[in-house]
């Protein structure tokens, strides 16, 4: 691990972020392909997936993110160590928020009539992709600034942690990839397109971390701010999307156990490495 840390550290944030969000989309990829060998996935384990995805997001949320803004907050704003973290935390989850309301997309497991934004005649392919994809923004940027927490030498934030997170992240767009390729092909979308835009669903990642860890590069005295943001806009994907989507057939049950793991999981990891 710590040939792994040196390596980070020589490349600095911007090229770290970077590296380490061109590996989350890579694995989302590989998700994607399991439908070059697959002919359909089974619901309940599309529920478990989807279940597992969010509990890793919550818990990267609170350990990776918000815990260590309100650290920061706290050495910083010793008066009103809770601004920072609250501004910001509503800030994510707003900004999600409008995104939500005005880009038009349709969530995984629901029809084409209840897609959501705006107005729109795109195809129901684009829309699942554009889901998925307002899905992805706060993973990678999450990344991003946790690289750019670490490259400025913030106490309680190091290239482990963040190299932590981009693993987590990495495990939860595994079955991702899967789950999103799958219902593309169920709407007649051949393999290989189907592959293609399910990994194209990631893509904003590698984005969103150069641009995460740009602006707390140069905008040190933000970073509090800038962490408990990503926090918000996870767990607003989470609550909006994620779950509900687990939540519409008879797999509810395990799709929570599903949610469950991945919070362990992301929580032994950042506890025992970050």
């Amino acid at each position: 691990m710590e040939n792994i840390e040196s390596f980070f550290n020589d490349l600095g944030p911007i090229y770290a972020a970077l590296i380490a969000t061109v590996f989350t989309w890579s694995v989302t990829a590989l998700g994607a392909a399991m439908i070059f060998f697959f002919r359909t996935m089974n619901r309940s384990w599309q529920d478990v997936m989807l279940g597992f995805t969010g509990g890793v997001m919550l818990a990267a949320s609170f350990w990776s993110l918000l815990n260590p803004a309100i650290e920061m907050s706290e050495r910083q704003y010793p008066d009103m160590s809770w601004m920072p973290a609250a501004v910001g935390f509503t800030a994510g989850a707003l900004f999600i928020f409008v995104l939500d309301k005005f880009a038009p997309h349709l969530h995984i497991n629901f029809e084409q009539e209840e897609k959501e934004g705006m107005k729109t005649k795109l195809h129901q392919t684009t829309l699942l992709i554009l889901a998925i994809t307002l899905h992805n923004i706060p993973e990678g940027l999450a990344v991003g600034v946790l690289f750019g927490a670490a490259a400025n030498g913030t106490d309680g934030v190091s290239v482990t942690a963040a190299i932590t997170l981009a693993l987590g992240i990495g495990l939860q767009n595994f079955p991702e990839g899967f789950a999103v390729a799958m219902p593309l092909r169920r709407l007649g979308v051949s393999r290989l397109k189907s592959f293609w835009y399910g990994q194209l669903s990631a893509i904003v990642e590698p984005i969103a971390g150069v641009l995460g860890a740009f602006a707390v590069v140069y905008i040190q005295p933000g970073l509090p701010y800038a962490l408990a943001f990503a926090a918000g806009a996870m767990i607003y994907v989470v609550v909006e999307e994620v779950i509900p989507e687990t939540q519409r057939d008879k797999n509810t049950d395990v799709a929570v156990l599903g949610l469950i793991g991945g919070f362990v999981i992301m929580m032994v990891l950042d506890v025992a490495f970050g």
